[in-house]
């Protein structure tokens, strides 16, 4: 990255958090909140806590889309096996191990949890659980707020390019991805005005008040 184009660009975000464009992004603020009151591996109702942290009073957009059904696949892996689906994210949440390695254990995991569900419903038209990397880095960024945010390729590879990146990701990098958002958020932590005027728009219930690298997300959605 240019450091003085990244400059510039977190004073044209400083524009952006004052539009209502940017109130339209919220609803990931209130879903991160649900997430963070909510996530317990230990309860013994797991089901019931995965339904509560993946809630939206306005949208379901982040978990539910046409073609696009994360979160009714994992339901269904918690009916048929909740032992190994609380083990999968207990691996995912693990921070003594390589971040880049849990998620593609994840990925892996889904895909024997998926084979699984094919052999008790063969007559079943889901052929994905749909965990893609955005839908990991959405757990990730809703469990560790000031560590990950979502993964967004179009934006990250986009966002890249304007920030005068010598090295446009041709393809997935999650691992860089990641350590370019810690760089842009360490940038933005220093800069005052911007949680100022962030906070500022944090009006209503239900909205995570904390710290998040969700802003980093936005800021590439922004560029």
């Amino acid at each position: 990255m240019n450091l003085q184009i990244l400059q510039q660009a977190l004073t044209s975000f400083k524009r952006y958090l004052q539009s209502p464009k940017s109130v339209e992004e919220l609803y990931k603020w209130e879903s991160l909140y649900h997430f963070q009151e909510n996530w317990d591996l230990e309860h013994p109702e797991f089901k019931e806590v995965y339904e509560q942290v993946l809630q939206n009073s306005k949208t379901k957009r982040l978990w539910k889309s046409e073609g696009y059904v994360p979160k009714k696949m994992m339901n269904y892996f918690i009916d048929m096996n909740e032992e190994f689906v609380k083990y999968i994210f207990k691996d995912l949440f693990d921070e003594s191990k390589e971040v880049s390695d849990r998620i593609d254990r994840f990925v892996f995991y889904c895909d024997d949890l998926l084979s699984e569900y094919k052999k008790e419903n063969p007559l079943s038209i889901d052929n994905n659980h749909y965990h893609d990397y955005f839908m990991i880095s959405l757990y990730l960024a809703f469990q560790y707020p000031e560590t990950y945010t979502i993964y967004d390729f179009p934006s990250f590879r986009q966002g890249m390019g304007k920030l005068g990146s010598a090295k446009i990701p041709a393809n997935h990098d999650i691992g860089r991805f990641f350590k370019v958002s810690n760089t842009i958020w360490k940038f933005m932590e220093k800069d005052e005005e911007i949680w100022t005027l962030h906070q500022q728009r944090l009006k209503g219930k239900n909205l995570y008040q904390g710290k998040s690298l969700l802003l980093v997300h936005e800021f590439f959605l922004s560029l």
